[in-house]
């Protein structure tokens, strides 16, 4: 519960800024678990429909405690936002042209881009060192895909779920053969 609170409480930018919170807290000083974990909790987080912040907890919650943990997790990560943004709205009003609030809120985007940078290039190397082609292939051609050609991003993950699939099914042949 602290450990989601306390991500929550300090993750300003959105879902994706959270992961490298989430990444260090879990996977470098807490060890529940492992970097690969951290990358399926990613892939699960970002295609299920929500908040990644929400879907991370529920991920991590539940192979920590089960459903209990996913209460706790959950719980956790929702009442920084829901307090935040309730006392925002209460005093909206009153900052919405403050030139101080309207600065901050700009260096802060800058700052969210840098910490979305950094997530994208460690995620990408922990998965160029696998052993196998398929991956980068695969964020290669996501990438133009999406950025390039304007794909829809729901097609995109539907082809790499698919694309996952299929491979997950030849290297289960494949084993079973030898």
């Amino acid at each position: 519960f602290l450990s989601t609170l306390y991500l929550s409480a300090f993750t300003f930018g959105g879902g994706y800024v959270i992961v490298t919170l989430m990444r260090k807290k879990f996977v470098g000083q807490l060890h529940w678990i492992e970097e690969d974990e951290m990358l399926d909790l990613i892939a699960i987080a970002q295609s299920a429909p929500g908040a990644i912040a929400v879907n991370g907890a529920i991920v991590v919650g539940y192979k920590i405690a089960g459903l209990l943990g996913v209460f706790v997790a959950v719980i956790g990560t929702i009442i920084p936002p829901f307090t935040i943004i309730s006392l925002i709205s209460v005093i909206y009003e009153i900052i919405k042209t403050n030139t101080v609030v309207a600065l901050m809120l700009q260096g802060m985007q800058a700052g969210v881009g840098a910490v979305i940078a950094s997530v994208c290039f460690e995620m990408g190397a922990g998965i160029l060192k696998e052993k196998t082609i398929i991956y980068p292939v695969i964020m290669v051609g996501s990438f133009v895909a999406n950025y390039i050609f304007n794909v829809n991003i729901v097609i995109v993950i539907l082809s790499c779920i698919g694309i996952g699939l299929i491979s997950a099914f030849i290297k289960t042949k494949g084993s079973e053969q030898s």
